[in-house]
């Protein structure tokens, strides 16, 4: 199947949005490829771990049907552009942290694919160990009886309390073990650590006609993610690793914009699962790794 009108009009040099310039915004006109990684740092060994969000989910063409995983996910884009000496990528929706070192269905636990000499790793996860798929249907769900109230947010908080933060922080050590595995496994890896894209639109509106959350949940929703990318980008600085910001440099093409604009699905998905990254959303964040990954890492001349 040819690539859609959306994937041939980005290129990954149109997003090459590095993680040392996480504030820019992304220039309208760019570079014809991202910045090559010099050939002293040429990657031998890349391994891609991580949830739905990394594995393609409903991009054509599938090329694991049970994860879920494309032929045009962003470690296959960022294996395309490196070149590396070998690629694994074991990246399977659904995916918890708990599968890094357990299997999923016919999947083995994603950790198999580091070996000692790995050298690059890029990883997303930690959505579905705060209930992701729970929240999105929970949310459409009583929005669509109260369009204009907070009905989601109301659900799940309670005084003071906020369940959604409690799950992020719940979720931090989970994010330390799988950090420590990788660690333990592939002692000269260098790490990228992904934060998801814009969902809901950054400004705080909803577009209840496409994705029934309601008025009031959208800003609460907004700031839930980047409470989770916060605690990402904390849990990858403790331990070494780079993070990625997948965020910044996709506002604006959030799931309520129109199809050749967004870069994350709706309930009423184009070739893609609803409220996840299109084929042009996967090209964006190809080019936010890529960015990074030509980039001397901290501490590196």
């Amino acid at each position: 199947m040819s690539p859609s009108p959306r994937a041939r009009r980005l290129s990954l040099a149109a997003v090459p949005f590095a993680a040392a310039a996480l504030a820019a915004p992304l220039l309208a006109t760019a570079p014809a490829s991202a910045a090559p990684v010099p050939a002293e740092d040429a990657v031998a060994k890349y391994a891609a771990l991580g949830d739905s969000f990394t594995s393609g989910v409903g991009i054509p063409d599938q090329v694991d049907a049970e994860c879920g995983r494309s032929d045009r996910n962003y470690p296959t884009l960022v294996s395309a552009d490196l070149a590396p000496g070998s690629f694994t990528d074991l990246s399977c929706g659904g995916a918890t942290t708990e599968h890094m070192t357990e299997p999923q269905g016919s999947n083995p636990p994603q950790f198999d694919a580091l070996e000692q000499d790995t050298d690059l790793v890029t990883l997303q996860v930690g959505g579905n160990d705060m209930g992701f798929a729970d929240i999105v249907t929970r949310c459409a769900v009583l929005g669509a009886f109260d369009p204009n109230g907070q009905p989601c947010k109301a659900s799940f908080t309670s005084g003071d309390s906020d369940e959604l933060q409690e799950r992020i922080e719940e979720t931090a050590p989970k994010i330390d073990g799988v950090l420590e595995g990788i660690a333990e496994r592939s002692p000269d890896a260098r790490v990228l650590l992904l934060g998801y894209p814009v969902i809901m639109p950054d400004d705080g509106s909803n577009c209840h006609g496409t994705v029934p959350i309601a008025a009031g949940d959208a800003p609460w929703l907004r700031d839930s993610q980047k409470s989770l990318n916060d605690m990402l980008a904390e849990r990858a600085q403790a331990h070494g690793a780079e993070y990625v910001d997948t965020y910044t440099g996709s506002v604006g093409h959030d799931l309520c914009q129109p199809e050749d604009v967004r870069w994350m699905e709706p309930l009423n998905a184009v070739d893609a699962a609803p409220v996840h990254p299109n084929a042009a959303g996967h090209e964006a964040m190809a080019g936010a790794v890529l960015g990074t990954a030509s980039a001397a890492p901290a501490g590196r001349l």
